[in-house]
């Protein structure tokens, strides 16, 4: 799609959420690749009223003066964080043409198309091949796509150019720093706490190759096989069976 090159389009700021289908507005409002958002008046819907409406009318053309109607923008970036749209991590600047009512602080317009999009790291998934599957979907918009980084905006994909080196590389270290803290989460530790089913907690006292020595409660030593303490994603925590996994039950003196 092209933006029409014989009217200056408006470039102003908004925000958006994602998901695996594509762009939305907050509201929901899917945003299709290669085709701009026209906007319709939802006030009267089949005679039925759906929406506010600063003065009542008949069904019109997106927008008019006196109704909330079109497809809404910031003029600023410094409004749109303001008014918080930026915590929905995807904002950036759009393109906006057609009939077109300003406002102090933005635009309200018949047609709209992403001009390019910046993603906050919280919304970017951590493993690479997810990473791949939401870039994939995002660059069928054809628009520069970037990381907003609080250091400083990192380039990912241009449209002209593909990826970019500095934007994989950033990726590809967030991945690994993921996988290092996982790796690091997993590792069973003196002082860990693990859950013999039906007994109770023990605290892990010594970590070998083959078998964990652990404490319970009432002070009963437990050598349990390294193999049998498995952690438990969903409760996020060490586990162990207390049938199958006590290798011998002594107490301690």
């Amino acid at each position: 799609m092209n933006v029409p090159d014989y009217i200056s389009p408006i470039i102003a700021y908004r925000a958006w959420r994602c998901d695996a289908a594509g762009l939305k507005s907050v509201c929901g409002e899917p945003w299709n690749p290669g085709q701009p958002l026209a906007a319709r008046c939802r006030v009267y819907s089949a005679g039925t009223i759906v929406g506010r409406a600063e003065a009542a009318h008949d069904a019109h053309d997106a927008p008019q003066a006196n109704c909330t109607c079109g497809v809404y923008a910031a003029k600023s970036l410094e409004h749109l964080r303001n008014t918080g749209y930026d915590r929905f991590g995807i904002h950036g600047e759009v393109y906006l043409w057609g009939k077109v009512v300003e406002h102090e602080r933005g635009w309200r317009a018949q047609l709209a198309y992403p001009k390019n999009l910046f993603l906050s790291p919280h919304v970017l998934p951590f493993t690479l091949a997810e990473i791949q599957s939401r870039l994939k979907m995002l660059t069928t918009y054809r628009i520069d796509i970037c990381v907003g980084d609080p250091k400083g905006d990192i380039p990912l994909w241009a449209k002209d150019a593909g990826y970019s080196p500095a934007g994989l590389d950033y990726l590809i270290e967030r991945s690994k720093r993921y996988h290092d803290r996982r790796r690091h989460e997993r590792a069973l530790n003196k002082g860990d706490r693990v859950a013999i089913l039906g007994r109770g907690i023990a605290v892990v006292e010594q970590v070998g190759g083959k078998e964990v020595h652990v404490v319970l409660w009432n002070r009963s030593m437990l050598r349990i096989g390294r193999k049998e303490i498995i952690w438990d994603e969903s409760n996020r925590r060490w586990e162990a069976r207390a049938q199958s996994s006590v290798v011998k039950d002594c107490r301690s003196t």
